[in-house]
This record gives structure tokens, C-alpha cells and sequence, in this order.
């Protein structure tokens, strides 16, 4: 990611996330209301090892929301809070962090639900952060972690690239986008896209909003000073050195075949707006 082989992400990385969040050329539009957009990306039809005819298997989704009431430091604050997030993350099966890497890196471990009949999915990731005046930047892609191998009953996903932009549009509202690049692994089927834009995109928005709203209230009875992900310091991870940690590769993982996969609630709607 940086230069010296050094798996850290530099200022290239978090720039490059930044242009990604704001451009608007070959992406599609799936969900506008209330103040929140969806767009996936329109896929290439040629794949990133040269075949051709073949769609891409590496998603992008990405999710903006117009926040009028939480700041954007308290929606940066929910997302690095692990012990919050099991208060509102509705998807979350389990998550801890691992290790400290530097002042505003660490490497984490999460697992989701997926819509049935799926597989539920897992990640080991490398996770860090930018701050300043009035945008705050999260960012996080699958590594290899020697402890933390694929569960045999989890299919092990890879963020390609996925994070948030929070930026501040007052005292109390910022402008929240989220923009994942990741390989779920598995065959896929059409309605698994259709609703993670139109319907489960949406919804862990509205969750993060919520939870952002009964932050403060939260947090004022749970360790209110601390912050790791602000503070250093305060941090009881142990370190570790990134060398230890190589990036996760999609095609080293094993997929799993779940094209014929059908979901109960599928709608002829759902399927003809994609």
C-alpha cells in the first residue's frame, strides 16, 4: 500500500478513497429517499485477470446520507466504539479487535449474517483512520493474519478497499458516505446484489444514524473518556508488526457455489429494477 512494502496505507491510499466517495462517472443510481442514496458501480465485462465475457466478481456499493442532527466526530466515534457496536449493528455475528499496528492503525476480526438460505460471511482486516478540521476517513481491506485463519463454517469475504468519509456540515450534521470494494466470494445470485443495494444498504444506514443519535447517552455511562481511536494511549491492544500481516488475496480462498440459492422473499420488483 505504501512504498517500502510497508502494508500501512499512505496518503495515496486515503486520496485515492476520497476521489472514489465524491466521482460519480459509472455509477448507477439504486435507492434514493429520505435523504439517502445507493449506487453500485456499473461492472466491467471484462474481468481483472483479462477474461473477457465474464463480469467482474469484486462488487462496489456506495451509500450517502445526509445527516442533520449527529456530528460528524460522534459518527466517527460510533464506528471505531466495539463495545457499541454490538448495541446497534444488526448484521454483526461477532467482531473484536486483534492488535494495534500504530497510532491509527489496528487489525481487526468481523463476521455478518447474510440473507438466507447464504452462508454467513467473516473478515480479517487492516483498519485506519485520517482526521482533521472537518472530514474524518476510515479505511480497511482483508489481510492474513497468521492466528486467524478461514472458520470452516464461514465463507472468509475480501474488502478489496471499503471505508467511510464523515464530513462535518455544521455543529451537529456532516454528510456520511460509505464505499465498499469487496469480493464476497461464492456465486452470487442477481437477487443477493438487488438486495444488498435496495434493501440491507438502507437499512445499516438507518441503523448507524440511529446509533449515532443515542451515542452521547451511551457513552456518558460507559467509560466516557475513553477513546482509543482518538487517544493512543489509552489503548490496552497489544502492538504488532504489520510485517507480520500480508494482504488477502480473493483467489487464494477457496469459493463456494451458491448460484442456486434462492430467497423467499424475492419479488419480480426487486429483480426488474436492477
Amino acid at each position: 500500500m505504501s512504498q517500502g512494502g510497508n502494508i500501512l496505507p499512505d496518503d495515496k491510499v486515503f486520496a485515492d478513497f476520497r476521489k472514489q466517495c465524491w466521482a460519480m462517472d459509472n455509477w448507477h443510481s439504486k435507492y434514493d429517499k429520505n435523504g439517502m442514496e445507493v449506487w453500485v458501480e456499473t461492472p466491467s465485462v471484462t474481468s481483472s485477470h483479462g477474461s473477457k465475457n465474464k463480469p467482474q466478481k469484486v462488487h462496489k456499493i456506495k451509500c450517502r446520507m445526509t445527516i442533520a442532527d449527529v456530528s460528524a466526530e460522534t459518527m466517527f466515534d460510533v464506528l471505531h466504539d466495539s463495545q457499541y457496536r454490538k448495541k446497534w449493528d444488526p448484521t454483526m455475528l461477532e467482531s473484536f479487535d486483534i492488535a494495534r499496528l500504530s497510532a491509527n492503525a489496528d487489525v481487526g476480526y468481523y463476521s455478518w449474517v447474510c440473507p438466507k438460505p447464504l452462508k454467513n460471511r467473516d473478515v480479517v482486516t487492516l483498519r485506519s483512520w485520517q482526521v482533521n478540521d472537518v472530514e474524518y476517513i476510515i479505511v480497511n481491506y482483508s489481510v492474513k493474519h497468521p492466528k486467524y485463519p478461514p472458520h470452516k463454517d464461514l465463507v472468509r469475504a475480501v474488502s478489496v478497499l471499503t471505508g467511510y468519509l464523515i464530513v462535518s456540515t455544521g455543529p451537529n450534521s456532516c454528510l456520511f458516505t460509505y464505499l465498499s470494494q469487496a469480493d464476497p466470494k461464492g456465486s452470487l445470485p442477481k437477487w443477493v446484489v438487488n438486495k444488498a443495494s435496495q434493501v440491507l444498504a438502507p437499512k445499516v444506514l438507518r441503523c448507524v444514524h440511529k446509533a449515532g443519535q443515542n451515542y452521547q447517552e451511551w457513552k456518558a455511562q460507559n467509560s466516557p473518556n475513553h477513546k482509543p481511536w482518538l487517544h493512543p494511549e489509552q489503548s490496552d491492544l497489544p502492538m504488532m508488526d504489520a510485517s507480520e500481516l500480508s494482504i488477502q488475496r480473493a483467489d487464494s480462498l477457496e469459493n463456494v457455489d451458491e448460484s442456486s440459492s434462492k430467497d423467499v422473499s424475492e419479488t419480480t420488483e426487486a429483480d426488474d429494477s436492477s
